[in-house]
């Protein structure tokens, strides 16, 4: 019968450890048993972390897991697997607010905002990124989720969204969950319309980013794609 948090040493306890240390002394399992807070019978509720992180690998890989699979954690049910999907939900989007106000020079700097974030996820996700006239980013607004070419109905929400921001330059972004990066000939289609669209609001289309794992394409850099560069 393993011990039952209140058991442990006060100092051993996530709780008061975080709270005497700081949060940076803690284990991955020990900052996760705080959000389980409660364990079973049969675990407290640093064991049940510990079954989460060998389950998913990492915190990160915690992300992969969809609502239905924590749920069927013993231990965690519905209520905790909510709580859980939030926080990685949250994680997700206070790391794409670190792009916020990076002046983008070269499409590596778009790719290494998103890299990580899209790294895990299991369907297209497209983004527009709004930057001001020195390509600092001003704001990053998710389109939609699902295959890339069911995003063309999208354009109208990508250049309003542009013209909200009263601005008039902007990059998009999206993955491909292969793991591959290569544009596909419906990336290429989409990429035209939209600058053809934007061009006509006097909206500049900087460039098309596509990221795979650990690899990432510009699509204005492509030798197939017809329209002229537009530099950085």
């Amino acid at each position: 019968m393993p011990l039952k948090m209140k058991e442990l040493p006060a100092l051993e306890r996530p709780y008061e450890k975080l709270e005497k240390y700081g949060e940076r002394m803690l284990s991955d399992a020990e900052l996760l048993a705080i959000i389980i807070k409660n364990g079973t019978k049969e675990e407290n509720s640093i064991d049940i972390a510990n079954r989460i992180l060998l389950m998913s690998d990492s915190l990160k890989g915690l992300q992969m897991l969809s609502l239905a699979e924590l749920k069927n954690i013993k231990g965690i049910g519905k209520v905790k697997a909510i709580q859980l999907k939030a926080i990685c939900e949250i994680a997700k989007r206070m790391n794409q607010e670190n792009g916020i106000g990076v002046q983008i020079k070269y499409p590596k700097d778009i790719a290494n905002i998103f890299i990580q974030e899209f790294k895990f996820e299991k369907q297209e996700v497209l983004k527009l990124v709004v930057l001001n006239s020195k390509n600092n980013i001003i704001k990053i607004v998710g389109i939609t989720n699902g295959e890339i070419d069911h995003v063309r109905v999208g354009i109208k929400q990508i250049l309003l969204e542009v013209i909200r921001m009263q601005a008039n330059r902007m990059i998009v972004v999206h993955n491909h969950p292969s793991g591959d990066p290569t544009p596909s000939k419906q990336d290429i289609e989409f990429t035209e319309k939209l600058l053809k669209a934007a061009s006509m609001l006097e909206i500049k289309l900087l460039d098309h980013i596509v990221i795979g794992y650990d690899k990432y394409e510009s699509i204005f850099s492509r030798r197939d794609f017809k329209n002229e560069i537009i530099r950085l």
